[in-house]
């Protein structure tokens, strides 16, 4: 290794200064607060794409970063390190059980009223695929058992890397265990390479399935059709209070009244001003 290659791997560390700059710009932009107890976290996630990028410092990073041409080319690169991406099939299996046992029969009790449309799921802060998947495949289920019963899912994240990931719809082996046994053999295939251990999901279930990046900071997210559930689970424990609150008075304006927001067993609405009804463990609804 040359002096100059070894000079570019030890990049001086991350300052108070840069940090802040560097926290204030995540929070601006995707509305994620990196408190100081983060700052090494940070560092470490940023140390390889300065290597990448054959810079000496974070300052000159950050110099880069705030650019008009490194706004426009980094800032997706940047978002991608710093977002924690953490999901698996069938993760919190109580929702899944009260969307079958509650949500769909109540849902197609009211067919009469909805017509043809299709049920539409919101999957945000998709991450890898594994939550979108699921609810296709509860979905796929349901719709066995009842003709004429449609659907779509809708997963957003604001990481390009694992919607890159999602849409593949391959996983190994150990990641799809949590997936019921009957589920498995009718909606995962093996890989026609023996002893790769890798499995995808199938083409039926793929389609069903929409993938786009979305930033809850957007001011327009782009949704048009009217949803009956949104999945927004372990998501917004990375915000604010007020930007908590902010973003879930948005998605209530998304959701058809009656329809019914999902999220995460280590968040609440308790102390927002949001006008959703608690009807199960971390379950609410909006009213009809």
């Amino acid at each position: 290794m040359n002096a100059t290659a070894k000079y570019i791997t030890m990049a001086a560390p991350l300052s108070n200064s840069d940090f802040t700059r560097l926290s204030r710009f995540i929070y601006d932009e995707c509305g994620i607060r990196l408190v100081p107890a983060k700052k090494s976290m940070l560092e470490a996630r940023l140390q390889k794409r300065l290597r990448q990028l054959g810079m000496h410092s974070f300052q000159e990073y950050c110099d880069y970063l705030f650019s008009q041409k490194g706004n426009e080319l980094e800032l997706v690169q940047m978002i991608d390190l710093v977002t924690t991406n953490k999901t698996d099939f069938f993760r919190e299996p109580d929702h899944f059980d009260y969307l079958l046992g509650r949500v769909l029969p109540e849902w197609s009790g009211m067919r009469p009223q909805c017509g043809a449309r299709k049920f539409n799921v919101w999957s945000a802060g998709c991450s890898s695929g594994e939550e979108p998947y699921t609810l296709a495949m509860v979905l796929a289920e349901y719709a066995e058992e009842h003709p004429g019963f449609n659907f779509q899912v809708l997963a957003t994240d604001i990481s390009t890397r694992v919607l890159e990931k999602a849409r593949m719809a391959v996983y190994t082996e150990d990641r799809v265990l949590p997936v019921p046994p009957g589920m498995r053999k009718k909606h995962l295939m093996r890989s026609r390479e023996r002893g790769t251990g890798l499995v995808r999901v199938v083409p039926e279930l793929r389609e069903k399935v929409r993938f786009r990046r979305l930033n809850f900071m957007d001011a327009e997210y782009g949704i048009r059709e009217k949803l009956d559930v949104i999945f927004c689970r372990n998501v917004i424990i990375y915000f604010d209070r007020q930007t908590q609150e902010k973003l879930l008075n948005r998605f209530y304006h998304h959701l058809v009244p009656g329809g019914h927001i999902f999220m995460g067993h280590s968040e609440t609405l308790s102390g927002l001003d949001v006008p959703l009804v608690n009807v199960a463990p971390t379950v609410y609804a909006k009213r009809r």
